[in-house]
């Protein structure tokens, strides 16, 4: 039985925070108690936004290549639906658990909100091993998946899109399960689909080119022009080789890349569109490439920059390192790649934080795109999205950066402040229903 990875050919996700012990969704809620603080919010709106609007859990049979029938666990978690359909990814894994999925929603809720995107914040999950599955044995366990669910998605009212080990081919059999269901194509159902099914240009580059947006708009507000900056970026993945490939377009002195093999660093700058070919070229990886000198990561993070963009992994800016960071800004292409316990070191040494919440939100707003071209069966041009998404993208910064100056609170504050308080106002206009 041949096996495959379902991640093999996935180039997209919308971006959500590891959940574990310690982890950035944690740090995440203690930064949503202190906005709940400063707007004094009323204990009732802050219980109501707190608690999932609804919890679904089902039981998914599949018949196995083998002849055997395994049951699997579903799950998928509607946290709020007060200003649209609600909006989140479906990931595969063998941890994944009610209480995670619970967390991300809530996560999805405010990251929608930051970016004035007209949805509500959702997740799903299977509890499964997809490695240990054929690809057959995964088509049948989304469409079972999806035929459990058929009361809660649809384009109106849950928008699923990829996540962990899921892709565009699990969307596109989403998209078609639940066509067939309603004996109509509906491609506004799910978003990060293949282009020929109702996909969305720009969509592989949005995380980064959001990243490199936001990045610009807090170059403007300390006056420094981009061709006169230097930038540092950790990760090379799509989002960090997209951010890369932006700032050396915009004229700016990239001084260090990484990967998991390390750092690279050249104090004269890296030629990018190099790098990028040499990973093409070499299954993925930086080792060995001659365009720079190897350092540690370490080394890297704590290089003297204008800007910084960690978009590796979460945790990588702590309190032992916070204190050796020179950089003027630090935008957050990865999820949580900064702990609570660094945010205030970081705030002493004047350094701005653009934070993920923000930063990397150009996937879920060109998700949003995606759906409203579904919906009117007109498609866009890439430099349409592009332009669209520049523009929802800084001015998102600029309410941002306006909040922050009226409590006197960081960038990551003003986030968490902005998103509860259109959430919370959204929810008074609209009143309880009896």
């Amino acid at each position: 039985m041949s096996k495959k990875d379902p991640a093999s050919s996935s180039y997209y996700k919308e971006p959500v925070p590891h959940i574990a012990h310690d982890s950035p969704f944690a740090s995440m809620m203690e930064r949503f108690r202190f906005a709940a603080e400063i707007l004094d919010l009323d204990e009732g709106v802050f219980k109501y936004l707190s608690s999932p609007e609804k919890v679904v859990m089902v039981s998914i049979p599949v018949n196995m290549d083998d002849g055997r029938i395994e049951v699997f666990d579903g799950y998928r978690v509607i946290h709020n639906s007060i200003l649209g359909p609600s909006k989140g990814g479906i990931r595969y894994s063998d941890d994944v658990t009610i209480d995670e999925v619970k967390a991300l929603a809530a996560w999805m809720t405010w990251k929608c909100a930051v970016v004035n995107v007209p949805f509500g914040g959702a997740k799903g999950g299977v509890r499964v091993n997809p490695k240990e599955l054929s690809q057959a044995e995964l088509e049948r366990l989304t469409r079972r998946y999806t035929a459990n669910m058929l009361d809660v998605f649809g384009p109106d009212r849950d928008i699923p899109a990829p996540d962990m080990n899921t892709n565009e081919q699990t969307m596109a059999w989403i998209m078609d399960t639940y066509s067939m269901k309603q004996k109509k194509t509906e491609t506004a159902v799910v978003t990060g689909k293949p282009i020929i099914l109702g996909g969305s240009k720009g969509r592989k580059e949005a995380t980064g080119r959001g990243v490199v947006t936001s990045t610009l708009a807090a170059l403007g507000k300390l006056r420094i022009s981009p061709s006169n900056t230097s930038v540092v970026v950790q990760g090379f993945g799509n989002v960090g080789s997209v951010s890369a490939s932006l700032m050396y377009e915009q004229g700016a002195k990239v001084l260090a890349i990484s990967d998991i093999s390390g750092g690279y660093y050249n104090a004269d700058g890296i030629d990018i569109p190099e790098a990028i070919h040499y990973v093409q070229t070499h299954d993925n990886s930086l080792e060995g490439f001659s365009g720079a000198e190897k350092i540690s990561n370490q080394d890297l993070l704590e290089l003297e920059c204008d800007v910084l963009i960690p978009a590796a992994k979460e945790d990588q800016i702590n309190k032992e390192n916070a204190p050796n960071i020179k950089a003027k800004i630090i935008a957050e292409g990865a999820n949580g790649p900064v702990t609570a316990n660094a945010d205030k070191i970081l705030e002493d040494n004047g350094i701005m934080v653009v934070p993920d919440i923000l930063a990397n939100a150009g996937g879920v707003t060109v998700s949003y795109f995606e759906w409203v071209q579904d919906r009117h069966g007109y498609f866009w041009t890439e430099e349409r999205v592009n332009r669209r998404l520049n523009r929802m993208m800084r001015e998102s910064f600029d309410n941002l950066f306006m909040v922050s100056e009226k409590y006197s609170i960081t960038l990551r504050q003003a986030a968490y402040v902005y998103a509860i308080d259109r959430v919370a106002t959204t929810l008074k206009l609209r009143g309880i229903y009896a």
